[in-house]
């Protein structure tokens, strides 16, 4: 985008040399790099701990699975598939708390460009 381009050039001619690095440092990420900036802060402690909790739910699932498989009884095989959906269902509700953390991550580092911006504005 060209505009994209002219505004980050108009920040940067009206930023102190600091305040340019600063403003560098606020880049737009990858992937790889939303979700190694969620190992970073304040959260990072129960990020590790729902991967932790996602494998074994994980292993809970492949278990539930092999039993649904070997199970010879119409009750049996209702539990085990209601357990393994009930196992899926929670790796994805936490897998979508991973990706909300990504996603406010992004925007805080877009409100901070916009202060940034802002804050340059009127000291000119």
């Amino acid at each position: 985008m060209k505009n994209m381009e002219d505004i980050d050039k108009l920040i940067r001619e009206t930023l102190t040399q600091e305040e340019a690095k600063f403003y560098d440092d606020l880049h737009e990420e990858g992937l790889f790099d939303m979700v190694r900036s969620l190992f970073k802060g304040k959260l990072q402690w129960i990020i590790r701990l729902m991967i932790v909790i996602n494998f074994i739910i994980l292993g809970f699932c492949v278990y539930a699975i092999i039993q649904f498989f070997e199970a010879t009884e119409i009750a049996e095989l209702i539990k085990w598939a209601a357990a393994t959906f009930i196992g899926m269902m929670m790796i994805s509700m936490l897998k979508l708390f991973s990706w909300m953390q990504m996603n406010k991550n992004t925007l805080m580092r877009e409100i901070k460009r916009l202060e940034l911006l802002i804050s340059s504005i009127t000291s000119k």
